[in-house]
C-alpha cells in the first residue's frame, strides 16, 4: 500500500508526506501523555489560576 505512495513522489512531496508524517508523531505523542495524566494533577493545574493562595502571597509582597 506505502509503495503506491513511495513510487511516484516528486522532490516537493517528499517534504508534503514528512511534514504529516511529523505532525501526526506530534498529536499522537501528545495524545499520549494526556491520557496518562494523573487526575489530581489535572485538577492542580485547573485550579491554579483560581486559588487563593497565591493571590495572598502576592499580596504580601507588596
Amino acid at each position: 500500500m506505502f509503495k503506491q505512495f513511495t513510487e511516484g513522489l516528486s522532490g516537493s512531496q517528499v517534504y508534503l508526506i514528512s511534514s504529516l508524517g511529523i505532525f501526526l508523531v506530534f498529536f499522537i505523542v501528545v495524545a499520549v501523555l494526556l491520557f496518562r495524566m494523573r487526575k489530581p494533577h489535572i485538577n492542580y493545574m485547573s485550579d491554579l489560576p483560581l486559588s487563593d493562595s497565591l493571590t495572598k502571597s502576592t499580596n504580601t509582597l507588596k
